[in-house]
Order: structure tokens, then C-alpha cells, then sequence
């Protein structure tokens, strides 16, 4: 695959196809390769003028005040990143590696960080080789930039600690022999070009993101199937209603949510006639099927996962502006020849939205949590056996072997759990480092890894509500359901085949949540997904 960038285009999607694909040959336009070229030519007037350059003549942080020489300037790069090669836990994903690197790259397109050429060409080189860093996800504040996960992926350019190459993780130095290269010598500036900056926080902001629309559709069909199930009030979707409450991601819930109900058998609008007949009761009252009103897991649906919608439309837009933005310290004005210090590195932004995802993603949990507890429960699923048992099996000397969904039912309520649990923001929780220097941070890279972690939990309640959803609308009439809901169906049982007597499901919960993350649920077209 080959992908162009300018500083200023790169998207979500095209961080996310780029982080899926090994082997990425990386190009720049012409004005993005004049820019740098540009900026490293002010640097260098800058230094033969004896101008004082942050990170170049002085050190990082609270060290500022020392100076170094010009002729010092290849140490202090290498010190730099031996400075920072302190990061904990888990190793990030071959997928958040490569964009990671992409969005580096990006940035560094912009033309204000005056990096050399050789190193961004040897950082090119290793996305389109596979030459993988290995970051820890641990130890970043969100502010200097992700400075320890980004030194991770300038230490191998150097020959610095180990890579993932071809499946196996091996001494940077080692590959750069068999890529018949040598280790870099950084030039002044390069280093701090490389891990001044919220690349990492930001490339996993961007996988996330890039996976919310995909849980967000599968979330409207599972609501969709167990307004199915439950023999609900379609009508609770009307565009009439809907539409008096237009914040547009609840207009466009319901509308998704509609078109997968058209022409439904099972749930009809209210005062529609058809046949829907309840279970007879001990006594030999046959509840009435069809309500008015529905609960609320059910009825606000829209409600609830168009909140998700509408704060994607945001985040979205705020992440792809931190991809394409210029999050270095210090910047170099080509223009005027100038150098320039901020604060572009804090990564505010990443982090609020981040935060904001958290509880948007868990209250779909949440709410898909309480439509599986109607779902098994006979007492509220109006007609169905306890805990979607098959009706030959429901009844009989050996009922009591037979439980069904409980057991996932348990499983979808602790998830929905430990994702209400970290919904707490992690951008307040600023820590005042480097003696004060550093003394408010975003903690942007602490809140996208629990947004990740949130959104895991959230797809995986899908899942489950998914797989229950379908055995409960054919244990109600299979026929009689909607085409929309009728081509969900076919694609999870496409993968997982309906219970009867109780097994492990651990592995069905996995083949739904690849379905969803595939996009295998939202690539269905349903008849009415269209309909006012």
C-alpha cells in the first residue's frame, strides 16, 4: 500500500488503513518535502548566528538553563533518547506502532520542526519494511509530548533497544545489519523533533475513534432485534418523534434503528393489529403482547447511543486536527527565519476528547445490558422461556439442567460494570513533573487507553447482546421478523450457531466482536434505511 502525505489531509480512516496494512510505502508531496527542507535551513542560520535554540543548545525541561555547544550537539541527541527509555506494562500493538509512526511523520511533513532528512527517510523505511518499535503504553503525562513513547521509536533509528520484525522481536542494531543499514547519527534538533509530540496519544485516539462508528451501528441493531424479541412499540422510533428532539444523532439512531424494524412482524406500531399473542399465565390469562410504551431501554434508545453519535461527531473532527498539526517544541518560521517556543506538545485536546468517549461508550453498554436483562427474564419478556432456554427444553423432569443465557447474562452485566467504572477523566488528574518545570500536564495518553479499554468492554456487551437478541427472535418467529433484523441475523449465525443445551460461548463472544470491529454489521444495507 502507498500513501501520500502533506502535514494537513491525513484522516481517522486513513490512519486506521495504514495501521491494519504491513509494509506502507510512505511519500510526501513536493511542498511538503520544501517545507522541512526549508525549516532545517532556519535552524542552521540560527545556530551559525549563535542564537539560543531550545533542545538544541540547552537541555530539556527544568535543564533548560544549561547550555550546550553547537559541536555537542550529536551527544545531547543520543543523551535525549536514553533519557526516556523508562516506559511500563503492555507493549502497544503492531497496529498502534505503525500509526504511531504515521502520524510522526505527519506532523513532521508540516515543515515547522527543522528534522533532517535522513531521519525521516529511515523512519519511512521502517513503516514500508515492518520494522516495528516496541513502545510500553505506560509512563506518559501527555504534556513534553508523549516523550517516553515516542523515545521508544527513535531509539532503533539509532540502534537503540529492540524492534518486531517479521514476527519476532530482535535488536534494533541487528535489523538495521540485515537491512544493510547503519545506525543513524543524530543531527541538532532530530531527536527532539522525533519525541516532542502527541503522536502516540494521538494514533491511539485515532484508533478508537476510527472503531466507535462500527460499535455504534451494532449497537442499533441489537436495540432493534430486542425490540423484536420483546414484541415492542416500533413506534417509539417515528421520525415524528424524534425529529422534535433534533439533536442529529438521536434523529439518526432512530432512523437506523427504523429501517432495520421495517416491516416487522413482531414489533409493530402501537395500535397496529397482528399476531402477537402472549404465553397464558398459571391462571390462564394470556397477557396482552402489544404496550403502549415500552421501558426505557427500549424506548430511549435513540436517546442514549445518539448521545455516542453526537459526540463522535466532535471528537472526530478534534482528533484529525491533532493528526495534522504542528505538536513539536521549538517551531521554525521559514518565513521569517525565526524560531518560536510553546506548548504545542500538550495534547489537551486528545485528552478531553478521550474523556468524553468514556461515558458516551458506557452508557451503550449500559443500556444493551438492560435490554439482554429483559430479554432473559420471563417475567418482563412477555411470553418467552427464562433465559432464552429452547421451548422443548424449558419444560419437563429436566428443566433444571438447562439455564440458557444466564451465564452470559452475568458476564455482559460485569462488563458493563468495569466500563461504568472507568469513566472517571483522567485529564484532571494533571502531575507536576521535571521540578515544576512541567507543572500541568494533559495525561492525554492515560485517557485514550482507557477509552480503548471502554470500548473493548462496550463491543464485547454487543457481542453478547447480539448472540441473545438472535436466539430470542427465533425462539419468538423467525419469520416474522423484519429484513433489516432478518440480515443481522444471518451474519452472526454465519459464525455462531443458536444455543440449545448449555456450552462455553467464550469463543462465539469473540467471533460477534470481530463481526462488529470488520464492520461486518455496518456494511448491511436494510430496505428502509433511508425512511423519513
Amino acid at each position: 500500500m502507498q500513501v501520500k502525505i502533506d502535514g494537513e489531509s491525513l484522516d481517522v480512516a486513513g490512519v486506521c488503513r495504514v495501521a491494519a496494512q504491513p509494509g506502507t510505502r510512505v511519500l510526501f508531496t513536493p511542498s511538503a518535502e520544501r517545507r522541512m527542507m526549508s525549516s532545517r535551513h532556519v535552524l542552521s542560520d540560527l545556530l551559525n548566528a549563535g542564537t539560543p535554540v531550545y533542545g538544541v543548545t540547552t537541555g530539556l525541561g527544568d535543564s533548560v538553563v544549561r547550555r550546550s555547544s553547537p559541536t555537542s550537539g550529536p551527544a545531547l541527541q543520543q543523551a535525549l533518547v536514553a533519557s526516556y527509555l523508562n516506559g511500563t506494562g503492555p507493549i502497544a500493538s503492531p497496529e498502534l506502532a505503525r500509526a504511531a509512526m504515521l502520524v510522526r511523520l505527519n506532523c513532521l511533513a508540516r515543515g515547522d520542526s527543522a528534522i533532517s532528512s535522513g531521519v525521516v527517510d529511515r523512519l519511512v523505511l521502517f513503516l514500508e519494511h515492518d520494522v516495528l518499535p516496541m513502545i510500553p503504553e505506560r509512563g506518559s503525562v501527555g504534556a513534553s509530548g508523549d516523550l517516553m513513547h515516542l523515545c521508544y521509536l527513535a531509539a532503533p533509528l539509532v540502534g537503540e533497544a529492540e524492534v518486531c520484525y517479521r514476527g519476532a522481536v530482535r535488536p534494533s542494531r541487528e535489523v538495521l545489519d540485515e537491512l544493510g543499514l547503519e545506525p543513524l547519527r543524530l543531527e541538532p534538533k532530530d531527536t527532539i523533533a522525533l519525541v516532542n509530540g502527541t503522536s502516540f496519544s494521538t494514533a491511539l485516539a485515532a484508533l478508537v475513534t476510527g472503531q466507535v462508528e462500527d460499535l455504534v451501528i451494532a449497537a442499533e441493531a441489537a436495540t432493534a432485534l430486542a425490540t423484536e424479541a420483546l414484541l415492542g412499540n416500533r413506534g417509539h422510533f417515528a421520525a415524528f418523534i424524534n425529529e422534535r428532539k433534533p439533536h442529529p444523532g438521536q434523529v439518526t439512531s432512530a432512523r437506523r434503528i427504523r429501517s432495520y424494524l421495517k416491516g416487522s412482524g413482531l414489533a409493530l406500531d402501537h395500535g397496529v393489529d397482528g399476531d402477537r399473542s402472549g404465553r397464558a399465565d398459571l391462571d390462564g390469562f394470556v397477557r396482552p403482547a402489544g404496550v403502549v410504551q415500552n421501558r426505557y431501554s427500549i424506548r430511549c434508545a435513540p436517546h442514549v447511543i445518539g448521545v455516542l453519535r453526537d459526540t463522535l461527531s466532535w471528537v472526530k473532527p478534534w482528533v484529525e486536527t491533532e493528526i495534522n498539526s504542528s505538536n513539536d517544541n521549538p517551531l521554525f518560521d521559514s518565513e521569517f527565519g525565526t524560531v518560536h517556543t510553546g506548548g504545542n506538545f500538550y495534547a489537551g485536546h486528545i485528552a478531553q476528547a478521550m474523556d468524553a468517549l468514556k461515558p458516551a461508550l458506557a452508557n451503550v453498554a449500559d443500556l444493551l445490558d438492560r435490554q439482554l436483562a429483559l430479554l432473559v427474564d420471563e417475567k418482563f419478556n412477555n411470553g418467552l422461556s427464562a433465559n432464552l432456554v429452547p421451548d422443548d427444553l424449558a419444560s419437563g423432569p429436566d428443566a433444571a439442567l438447562h439455564h440458557g443465557f444466564k451465564g452470559m447474562q452475568i458476564v455482559a452485566s460485569g462488563l458493563t460494570a468495569e466500563a461504568l467504572k472507568l469513566c472517571a477523566p483522567a485529564g484532571v488528574h494533571s502531575r507536576s513533573t521535571e521540578s515544576h518545570m512541567e507543572d500541568k500536564v494533559s495525561m492525554s495518553g492515560i485517557a485514550a487507553r482507557d477509552a480503548r479499554t471502554v470500548l473493548e468492554l462496550v463491543t464485547e456487551v454487543t457481542a453478547i447482546q447480539l448472540i441473545a437478541a438472535c436466539q430470542a427472535v427465533e425462539l419468538r418467529c423467525a419469520t416474522a421478523s423484519a429484513p433489516g433484523t432478518a440480515a443481522v441475523r444471518q451474519a452472526v449465525r454465519e459464525r455462531v450457531v443458536p444455543m440449545r443445551q448449555g456450552r462455553r460461548m467464550d469463543h462465539d463472544i469473540q467471533a460477534v466482536v470481530d463481526l462488529i470491529r470488520s464492520g461486518g454489521i455496518s456494511k448491511i444495507k436494510t430496505e428502509g434505511e433511508n425512511c423519513a
